[in-house]
């Protein structure tokens, strides 16, 4: 009798176990996706919105939300592609999200689709033009901030 009482015993401390592991998973996934997701949408307005006067500035201030690697690889298209020719024709961008989504996540890693509105003028065409666009926004977390790591036009 003492024997199966023992071995009930061990299988409820188990499955209780599981079930607490499970619910502490699925919390921090959650958890993940919000976070991840309000990241994602600060941190792309943040890489993508620009004003020819101050680019040079914002595009260091972005830097801070993205990893090591995809820093450097950002901070490489900014300073040899889109600063000087914003520079030159004076354009001016403004992003905004319109919507995002959630593709997959855990609790260290997360992929968003964002939905973007950009509005751009320049010397060349003073009257705003707006277009939409989809990136696909690959996101680590790093301690308790979440950092883009790949951004992937749709």
């Amino acid at each position: 009798m003492a024997v199966v009482l023992t071995v009930v015993v061990a299988v409820l401390a188990v499955v209780v176990g599981w079930l607490a592991y499970g619910r502490i998973h699925d919390s921090a996934v959650e958890r993940a996706r919000v976070e991840a997701r309000a990241a994602a949408e600060a941190e792309v307005v943040a890489m993508l919105e620009y004003d020819f006067a101050t680019v040079d500035e914002q595009a260091e201030a972005a830097v801070g939300g993205l990893t090591p690697d995809f820093a450097t690889e950002y901070m490489n298209l900014m300073t040899n592609v889109v600063a000087p020719g914003a520079k030159e024709k004076s354009i001016t961008v403004q992003v905004s999200v319109q919507g995002s989504s959630v593709v997959s996540a855990d609790a260290d890693n997360a992929v968003m689709l964002l939905y973007l509105n950009q509005i751009t003028t320049s010397s060349d065409r003073p009257e705003a033009a707006s277009s939409g666009s989809r990136v696909r926004v690959e996101m680590q977390k790093d301690g308790d901030r979440w950092l883009v790591d790949r951004l992937t036009p749709v």
